[in-house]
């Protein structure tokens, strides 16, 4: 088969796991198949050494989401494409060929900042796409039953195929490899851990509140008086009301936000953080738990969504 990938979202945080790692693995495994890979050529080139049956194609990211089928079109003529593989929830217009979608999440939908003719335009653009797939895979069967309920897609149509995880959160790193990372970002207390981005369904500004609780309740603990709060992802400049959380409950001195970090850094601070906590009110699958979980880590999680699974 001739198999083309959208994947222009690769450097992203959620999505950009899934789609480093599928192409890693089907670089790894399948040399039958033959593969177009659309998206940014030096952004590919840095995830993984590819093999002949793998071609790739420079595709920009576009905000016309009817130009898409156009522009698929242009680019993709001659490789005579058996199927299109978009890895994330798009709109997409005039697709020439049979294509596949992973659904990670509907979160836009259920927590949207929009509403009025915009918020309804976008929904029945996502339906339609949706309903003329091939195939849905979503990554849980809560986003399955969020795909059934929200948009009506049948249950026939979707097959649940879970993550997994990335192998570099299998191995443990050295003591060393942690002393060093730690110094490097000058962590000397316990703390508690959570990654991923700040979107209002992640909840950080509840954790926030309630780490201040607990800091009052363990204000004179032998261990865990300086305990720190450690939040990987996001930039805090990018979200301005995390601040004012931090600010409103004083806890400026033990609140640090640190941004992005490579996998092998993020590894450490799994492996050292006291607790993993990840308060988010809604899932499609939560990597970050299974991550800590997979470093030894004890994981704080909420109950809902796909979080259970």
């Amino acid at each position: 088969m001739n198999i083309a990938i959208d994947v222009r979202r690769i450097e992203d945080f959620g999505v950009g796991t899934y789609i480093r790692n599928l192409v890693r693995t089907l670089a790894a495994r399948d040399l039958k198949n033959r593969y177009v890979l659309l998206g940014d050529p030096e952004k590919i080139a840095q995830v993984a050494a590819l093999p002949k049956n793998f071609h790739v194609l420079s595709w920009p990211e576009s905000r016309e989401s009817w130009l898409q089928g156009v522009q698929l079109d242009r680019l993709l003529q001659g490789y005579s494409i058996h199927l299109l593989h978009f890895p994330n929830l798009r709109p997409a217009l005039l697709v020439p060929y049979p294509y596949l979608m992973t659904v990670h999440d509907v979160a836009d939908f259920i927590y949207a900042r929009q509403s009025g003719w915009r918020h309804t335009v976008r929904w029945r653009l996502v339906r339609r796409t949706l309903s003329r797939a091939r195939r849905i895979m979503a990554v849980s069967r809560a986003t399955q039953r969020d795909l059934e309920n929200l948009f009506g897609i049948p249950a026939g149509k979707i097959v649940v195929v879970e993550n997994a995880i990335d192998e570099r959160f299998i191995h443990l790193a050295r003591r060393e490899e942690q002393q060093l990372v730690l110094e490097r970002y000058q962590v000397v207390d316990p703390f508690l851990l959570y990654v991923g981005s700040a979107r209002p369904q992640k909840n950080l500004p509840r954790l926030i509140e309630a780490f201040a609780v607990l800091k009052g309740e363990l204000r004179d603990h032998r261990k865990f008086a300086n305990l720190k709060l450690l939040i990987i992802g996001d930039e805090l400049s990018e979200h301005p009301e995390l601040r004012r959380s931090v600010i409103r409950t004083r806890m400026e001195e033990h609140v640090r936000f640190l941004g992005y970090v490579p996998v092998a850094i993020l590894r450490v601070f799994y492996q050292t953080a006291e607790v993993f906590v990840f308060p988010s009110l809604h899932e499609g699958f939560g990597l970050p738990p299974l991550e800590a979980m997979a470093q030894g880590t004890p994981v704080v999680t909420s109950s809902v969504s796909s979080l259970p699974e």
